[in-house]
Order: C-alpha cells, then structure tokens, then sequence
C-alpha cells in the first residue's frame, strides 16, 4: 500500500517569513498571562494569514463600493474578476499557494460556480447585471469566493499542521458531503432535511478532535466546534459583502439588512463539503505518537510537548481567519 502523504509543508516564501517571526516570537514571555498573550498573537496572525486570499477579495469588494466609479467603462462585476484572477496569479507567483493546492481551489471554483448558476436561477439570490465576463446571471468573480474558502482550509491546514483523533471514514464523510450538496439543489423541490443532516454530521464528526499547534502549544479542540467557529466566521464577511452590493438576497434588495443568522446552518453545512473536498489533497493525519524512552530528552531539559517550544514543522511559528467573501449555500 503507497504511503498517506503528510501534511504539506510551508511554501519557500513561508519558510522565510516563518524564520523571522519565529526569532522575534521566542523572544517574548513563555509563562503566565504573558505567555499565553503570545500564543494568542501568534494564533491571531496565523488565521490572518491563512485567509489572504479571501481577505484580499473581501477588500478589493469593499474599496469597489466606496470608490468605483459608477460610470468606469469597465463594469464593477468585471473589475472584481480581473482582481480576483491576479490575486490567484500572485498567489503562486509568490510561492504562497503550492500546485498541488491549487487543485482543490479549482475543484472549489468548479462546485461553486455550478451552485451559483442554480441559486441564482431559483431566486436565492441576485447580481447586478453589469459586465461581461459572466455565465448567465452569474459573474465569474463569484466562483472565487468560494475559492476562497478552500485556500483557507488548504492554508491553515498546514500552517497550524492540523492533526486528528478518531477522524471518521472518509468515504462516509464523502457521502455525506454528497447528501448535503444535494440538499441544497433539492431543497427547492423536496422537504429540506439541512436539520438533519446537520444531525448526521454530529454523529460522523462528534467524537472527532481536532489537535492544532499554535506556536509553543499544541492544542485540542472539537472538530465541530472548529466547523462552527469557521461558518460564523464567514458569515460575518458575508454580511459586509452583500452590504457592499457584491450580491444581494430577495431581501436586501430594496434595502440592505443584515443576512439572517439562519444562514449559520448552511455555512456549517458548506464546511463540511469544504473540509473533504480538502482531504483529497491533505488526508486527515493523527496526532503524532510520543517519543520511545530512549530518545525522549532527559529530564530536566525540556518541557512535555504540550506545553514547550516545538521545533520547525509544518504548522512553523508563522503567522496568520476569516474566510473571505463567500456565501451560505441555502435558501
């Protein structure tokens, strides 16, 4: 049987960054309030990191409403593609986004653009009909944003080198992400069973931890709690992008209201098609098995591995949350 491969490791131009911020991290406190201050700045950083992308397009939407003009010959829908096209291009210029990554950001491009030209043509939501580089009513600027939310996941993967207890079958987490992704197509037609599924995926994800290293810690948390506190997440940038017109649910569009925090339900939903589209390039990894006696440290030198400053690995000291503009799936 050919070996599972690892988590992927940082990008040359990571690495870089990740030895500078390692030196400068190291130097502050390890213990008491203090310390804990430091985990969570470098936690903090991380997560801003690892949305670069979906920051970068949630912004570039943001600065379009303030500032483009109305009346520019090229579209603001148009605008948006082209700036979400060299963001991706800088991606990899920049060797922040590896090859192998990419596919699943394509792969995310590919299912996203196919939910959106049928929410759009159901009524879930609109977009302005300005600009050319669309497929039908669907500007193609759309598919990124949940491009997005896989160069996230890819990210912060391996920036925190996510590890694993009890990780259920994949092929049940593929079915299961099947079932959720039809859902939100036959919803319009059938009963909307999201409730539960949303149950189901207590039962396949519930017993599952997470284990992610933040710069001297490695900590636990559960796997479903990390999926709510990502659609939460997500659905706040959500609500700046609908307020900044990048699209627009029935019921905003005589007037901009805050997106209804039911919404939550489908973004977690979306998580979970996310995270094992993810598994198809980064396969979920366990925790890694504690040193034999013999090589252990001697006593006295360095502290347990859940408390101490943890040599280079993937998950590195780097900096680096929130999923850039994307949007909940139901309705």
């Amino acid at each position: 049987m050919p070996p599972v491969p690892g988590p992927t490791p940082l990008t040359t131009a990571e690495r870089a960054i990740d030895v500078r911020l390692r030196a400068v991290l190291a130097r502050l406190p390890r213990h008491g309030p203090a310390g804990w201050l430091t985990e969570f700045l470098a936690f903090g950083l991380k997560q801003a990191w690892a949305c670069v992308f979906g920051g970068a397009m949630l912004a570039v939407i943001l600065a379009a409403r303030l500032w483009y003009p109305p009346d520019a010959a090229l579209a603001r829908n148009d605008l948006l593609t082209v700036a979400a096209v060299a963001l991706q291009v800088a991606m990899l210029a920049g060797r922040l986004e590896t090859l192998r990554e990419l596919r699943v950001v394509v792969l995310f491009h590919l299912v996203g653009t196919a939910m959106e030209l049928f929410k759009t043509h159901v009524g879930s939501w609109s977009y302005a009909p300005e600009g050319v580089l669309r497929l039908g009513a669907v500007p193609l600027f759309s598919g990124f944003m949940y491009a997005a939310v896989g160069s996230y996941l890819v990210r912060v993967n391996r920036l925190f080198d996510l590890r694993f207890t009890r990780y259920p079958r994949r092929w049940v987490t593929a079915v299961l992400a099947t079932a959720i992704y039809v859902n939100f197509f036959t919803n319009h037609y059938l009963p909307d069973v999201r409730w539960l599924l949303i149950a189901a995926v207590a039962a396949v994800f519930g017993r599952c931890v997470m284990h992610f290293r933040v710069f001297r810690h490695r900590l636990r948390m559960p796997l479903p709690v990390a999926f709510l506190l990502v659609a939460f997440f997500i659905w706040l940038a959500e609500n700046i992008a609908t307020w900044s017109q990048a699209w627009l649910y029935p019921g905003q569009v005589a007037g901009w209201d805050p997106v209804s925090p039911t919404k939550l339900a489908s973004w977690f939903l979306l998580m979970i098609i996310s995270v094992v589209l993810v598994t198809w390039v980064s396969p979920p990894q366990p925790p890694e098995k504690p040193q034999s006696p013999e090589l252990r440290p001697a006593a006295g030198t360095t502290p347990p591995p859940e408390t101490t400053a943890a040599p280079p690995s993937p998950g590195g000291a780097f900096p680096s949350s929130r999923s850039g503009p994307t949007r909940p799936t139901g309705g």
